[in-house]
């Protein structure tokens, strides 16, 4: 055996194998793996993105409890609180009558069924955005709007099917007004269910545009936020530890304020995309508790909407919606990114 074989054999390089040309030697390689270091769809992945999801779900809705309660009572069109609406200081005029009626307890009613919902509802969507967007984004390559889009809009219509009969108990508990009229959380599950004629019918009153209006919502939150965080990154606004090599191989991490502000704005686009959905799905998850309690579609309901205000009608309480959604949407995405490095994963 010739020198020049046994050094091949040994693994060595030959003066042949110097001569070859450099980049035929680089190509030979294994192009690196894309965002594969660490299994997502494992069951400790799953269940570690759940608890991160849940616990920045209840944080979120936490800071914002009293404005999402007038909130509420502004798309529902209360009688107690029409007034107050369109007014530059009608939000502030309104919690103070709530507080003034019902105490600071009041700001909160119906919380304790949002945290209900929220933990699994938020759980649910960050676990199944993390799982499409796996299965639809495998290279850089496929790195496009749309699949990002499709990713969030999905992950978003999962969340709802699973806790959609929560939101409705929380809408109805919220929008009682009078100490007179305020039922319990066992009294407005058993007339829901005598709304829907002895069935969970209405529990599911506003479903459609409920699933409507996620499609844009979630798909634009998620795809606003991967979009500016990417912006932010290559500006060079991140915080990395320097000894954590795990995550030098995946995205790095934004800093406190660079992520504040991507969940804002991500917030701020999807909630103008699909305002108009939610203001029609409040009307109907209401429509039990004024009226006649007759069940009422999605397209009457619109119409009925579009005669009271025209095209206002649908964006009634927005000015609101965007005071409660930057602080909401901005500080759910940072506990989620913070919550995921504090449980280990990426």
């Amino acid at each position: 055996m010739s020198e020049a074989t046994a050094l091949r054999t040994a693994g060595g390089a030959t003066s042949a194998d110097a001569a070859a040309p450099i980049h035929s030697r680089q190509h030979s390689k294994a192009p690196p793996a894309y965002n594969h270091s660490e299994n997502k769809q494992s069951f400790d992945y799953i269940i570690r993105s759940g608890i991160a999801g849940g616990i920045a779900g209840s944080a979120a809705k936490t800071l914002i409890a009293p404005l999402d309660r007038v909130k509420i009572l502004f798309q529902a069109s209360s009688p107690a609180f029409t007034k107050y609406t369109g007014t530059p200081f009608g939000v502030l005029r309104a919690i103070s009558t709530i507080q003034k009626s019902s105490g600071y307890a009041g700001l909160f009613r119906g919380h304790s069924a949002t945290l209900l919902r929220i933990f699994p509802y938020v759980a649910v969507k960050f676990i199944a955005y993390e799982q499409f967007r796996a299965q639809l984004i495998k290279s850089p390559e496929q790195e496009t709007v749309l699949r990002r889009l499709a990713a969030g809009a999905a992950a978003g219509t999962a969340s709802v099917f699973a806790t959609y009969p929560l939101e409705v108990i929380r809408v109805r508990l919220a929008f009682e007004t009078r100490v007179e009229e305020k039922s319990s959380l066992r009294a407005i599950v058993k007339k829901l269910w005598r709304e829907g004629a002895g069935g969970i019918g209405g529990f599911y009153r506003g479903f459609g545009p409920t699933v409507l209006g996620m499609l844009p919502y979630a798909g634009m939150s998620f795809l606003t936020h991967d979009i500016a965080g990417d912006w932010l990154r290559r500006r060079g606004y991140v915080s990395l530890p320097k000894k954590d090599a795990k995550q030098r191989s995946e995205k790095k991490q934004l800093k406190a304020w660079a992520e504040l502000c991507a969940g804002g704005f991500a917030g701020m686009i999807s909630q103008t995309a699909s305002y108009p959905f939610e203001i029609i799905r409040r009307r109907m998850q209401v429509g039990g508790a004024v009226g006649d309690g007759r069940v009422v579609g999605m397209r009457e309901t619109a119409m009925d909407i579009w005669r009271g205000g025209g095209v206002r009608g649908f964006f009634v309480g927005l000015s609101i919606g965007y005071v409660k959604v930057v602080p909401m949407v901005a500080t759910s995405f940072f506990v989620y990114e913070r919550s995921k490095t504090f449980l280990g994963i990426s």
